[in-house]
Formats: C-alpha cells, structure tokens, sequence
C-alpha cells in the first residue's frame, strides 16, 4: 500500500510538472496563447458613422465582419435617434467605434444600456491630436484619422493576435493613402493660402486651417449652424454681406446641415457667381474614406483655380 502511494505521488510529480512545461509558452498576465498558436477570428465591429466603419473594414480586412449605423449621407447625424435594432448590434458587438466629443451621444447611451465587460469601446475623440473648441468634426482632419485607425489596428491585434500581421500591413497601407491626401492639402496651401472663403458651419475648419484659407464667417454663425441655433442677427447681415460684396472667393456648404439661412447663402452665391463646394458629415454610399477626402479636395482646388485665374 505504501508502494502505491509511492507510486501515485511520483506519477503526481511527473504529470504536474508536464502540465507545467507545457503552460511555459503562455502569457502569464493574460494566460493567451502566442499568435503563431492562435486560431484565427471574426471581430464584431459596431461603428456609429460609416466613416469609422470604413476605417475598421480597411484595417481588419476579412478578419473583422463591421456595421455601420449611420451611412446615409442626407441624413442630419445631429438628428439622430437610435434604434432597438442599433442596441442589439452593440450589444453583440466585440468593438465599438464611436466618435464622442457630443456628437454621437446616442451611441454612449448604448453602451451603457448594455454592459460588456468583453467588448471593447473606442471613442474617437479621447484619442486624436487635434481636437477644435466646440468642433467635433474630427474626421476632417486625416492625422487624427490616422491616430483611430492606429488604435483601431491595436484592439483588433487584442481580440485576434493570429493575425497581427495583417493588421500591421492594413494599417501601413492606410497611413501610406493618409500622406497622399496630406500632401493633396499641402499643395492647396502652396497655391492659395490667404484666399478669402465663406464656411455654412465648422466642419471644414479642420482643413481649411491646415491650408491657410482665409475664413471670413464669424465662428459664432457657423457653430450655431452646426448646433442647429438660429445665428445672431448681426452675423447674419455680415455673412450675407460678404457673399453680396464678393469679399469671399468660394463658399463650402454642408449639404447635412441646411437650414433657411444656408439656403439663401447658397441663393445669393451662385447669383454672385462665387463658387460653391459641397461637404457632407457622412461618407457617400461605395467609396472609401480616402476617396471622399480627396474628391472633395479636388473639387475645393478646381474652384479655387476657376476663381483666381
């Protein structure tokens, strides 16, 4: 009888030290296998605007299964009123990506409507560089896009360390497309820093800055604009004389963001013969982030030539 006991005690040993050598590999923070070991996964991505979803399908690739909920580009995002089919999709959801910054509060209500301690949530605004007072149009600016797509790339590594690889070559493909329009931006400022324009509301502030054009709208009228406030009467006057006087050479409108004021802006410029360029909030339906950018930056430089030769 003690023999045995001998025996199961040496036999004890030998299977716990086996099951220690074999746990050596592991993390021992996290208990997670390497990612040469791990199985790959397909990460639920929830984001509130189709731009970051863009963001996330370019960085995860076939590894991420990504919805949009806010995609309609004629839709006022400021208007928004969530529904029970967007709780789920946030509920099940692995990452969220979100902007934040007042702009999106439906989605943080969301979030905590349905508690996870497993999903993840990315609020765009905490994490960017650049950030303008009462501005939360950050998507404008592509370093800031830049920063959420890194931080992107970092939580899809989290949930699918198998294939960190591709994530990093996504990621250095997306920052590569950054540059280009960067560079699209850096010539604007080379060719017409100092023009003076019109701005219907601050969402082009975070390019028009980064060009040096000269914005002549007071900044009061276009938050109120883009909080949905009736401007002051005084700024009204001022705008419109700046459209009737010529004194801006190009007027950008958000075509998400219309109220009476902006239509007869819209009405007394192109009876002024004042060239006018379109943003919208959100992406147009089957183009990517890149592209809407730099379509728009080319239509912002046409004009800007049409008007200055």
């Amino acid at each position: 009888m003690k023999n045995g006991i001998v025996v199961l005690s040496l036999y004890s040993m030998v299977l716990f030290a086996a099951c220690s050598t074999s746990q050596t590999s592991l993390n021992p923070s996290t208990n997670i296998l390497p990612a040469s070991q791990q199985a790959s996964k397909i990460v639920q991505v929830v984001a509130a605007e189709n731009f970051y979803g863009d963001i996330a399908k370019q960085i995860g690739g076939n590894h991420v299964n990504v919805t949009s909920i806010l995609s309609d580009p004629t839709v006022d995002p400021h208007e928004y009123e969530s529904t029970v089919r967007d709780a789920v999709h946030v509920s099940d959801a692995d990452v969220v990506l979100y902007n934040a910054l007042g702009y999106d509060s439906w989605m943080e209500k969301l979030i905590a409507a349905s508690p996870n301690p497993n999903r993840v949530a990315i609020p765009a605004g905490t994490i960017v560089p650049t950030v303008l007072s009462d501005n939360p149009h950050i998507w404008y600016g592509p370093d800031n896009m830049l920063a959420v797509a890194q931080a992107v790339r970092d939580v899809l590594q989290q949930k699918d360390p198998a294939d960190s690889a591709d994530f990093d070559k996504n990621l250095k493909a997306f920052s590569d497309s950054i540059a280009k329009i960067q560079k699209k931006m850096s010539d604007i400022k080379t060719q017409f820093e100092g023009t003076p324009i019109a701005l219907t509301e601050t969402i082009g502030l975070y390019q028009t800055g980064a060009m040096g054009l000269k914005v002549l709208t007071p900044l009061e009228f276009e938050k109120a604009v883009s909080e949905g406030n009736d401007p002051s009467a005084l700024d009204v006057l001022l705008v419109n004389k700046q459209i009737d006087q010529n004194q801006v050479k190009l007027l950008v409108y958000n075509r998400q963001t219309v109220t009476p004021i902006t239509t007869n802006l819209l009405k007394e410029a192109k009876k002024q013969n004042i060239p006018q360029v379109y943003l919208t909030e959100t992406m147009p339906q089957n183009t990517t982030y890149q592209t809407w950018m730099m379509d728009q930056l080319d239509a912002l430089q046409q004009a800007l030539q049409k008007v200055l030769q």
